[in-house]
């Protein structure tokens, strides 16, 4: 928020109404001090005041934090552009989501593969590296399972008949069959089965 632009809206409503800075404070009960403080921007309205001051002012509290009378068409195209903005940050959001995936999916299969290794090679008693080998099953099981989570949450997958995108269950993860990040499942829209590749946007 532009702190400056706030305070030259403020005292320029407030003078609108015919009211002082000394006026204004009374009315809300603070010292003007407070107000010339608002009006320099110094500092903005406490949150407990806002609807008060937006009243007296004869404003909207997204005019004030605008620093400007926001009309429905500049309303609308600062909502739209507030959606993108969003959006954005969710797909720049998968994106990392989904490279940490691939982090500890494969730190899981070393912590898997390491204890294999040296049960394998290493010259213990058998029961020695059974334990050994079991040992690297609990942490690279919860590894995977993690890495799955991220994949079911992180974008979405597409169906290759009717390019349905669509977050499925992780039950449904679970159960497919895949191939990487290629997964066949039923479409929750057609009802048909295809190798469905996951994507980054919602957009069809």
């Amino acid at each position: 928020m532009d702190q400056i632009k706030i305070g030259k809206f403020i005292a320029q409503r407030r003078k609108s109404v015919n009211l002082t800075q000394m006026q204004l404070a009374e009315k809300l009960n603070i010292t003007d001090r407070a107000v010339s403080k608002w009006e320099t921007g110094k500092s903005l309205p406490d949150a407990s005041l806002m609807l008060e001051l937006c009243d007296i002012l004869g404003i909207t509290v997204n005019d004030l934090l605008s620093g400007e009378v926001v009309t429905m068409e500049s309303y609308n195209k600062e909502l739209e552009n507030k959606l993108i903005e969003v959006l954005k940050e969710k797909e720049n959001s998968d994106r990392r989501l989904l490279t940490l995936e691939w982090v500890i999916g494969g730190f899981s299969l070393l912590v898997l593969m390491v204890p294999i290794v040296i049960g394998a090679y290493a010259p213990l008693e058998e029961w020695k590296k059974l334990v050994i080998v079991f040992s690297g099953f609990i942490p690279a099981l919860i590894g995977f399972g993690f890495a799955m989570k991220i994949e079911q949450t992180a974008g979405y997958y597409e169906c290759q008949h009717c390019k349905h995108r669509y977050v499925p269950s992780l039950k449904t993860m679970y159960l497919a069959p895949h191939m990487g990040r290629t997964r066949k499942m039923r479409c929750p829209k057609c009802g048909k089965k295809s190798w469905q590749k996951k994507v980054i946007s919602k957009d069809e």
